[in-house]
């Protein structure tokens, strides 16, 4: 039997937490997602684009709720050039 580790809503937040976002503890995908954005549309987060690229490339082992809060705040992220990510 194969044990898969999923991509869960702790694991997403501790991702984002990484990269020195404030995101409160008991916060559900939709919220740290959210908080993301605003945090990365206000001052930029450096990390960021390329934590969503890489958790995008592992669908297969998140939880639907990580998968779907990605999509819905993170996935158009303005560059630092002007253009979507």
């Amino acid at each position: 039997m194969m044990i898969v580790d999923l991509i869960d809503g702790d694991d997403f937040r501790d991702r984002l937490v990484a990269l020195d976002i404030h995101v409160p503890r008991d916060a559900c995908p939709e919220t740290c997602a959210r908080l993301a954005r605003l945090k990365h549309d206000e001052a930029g987060v450096p990390g960021l684009e390329a934590l969503v690229r890489e958790l995008m490339a592992q669908t297969d082992v998140m939880l639907p709720a990580v998968r779907e809060a990605i999509e819905q705040h993170l996935m158009e992220l303005p560059s630092g050039d002007g253009e979507p990510a």
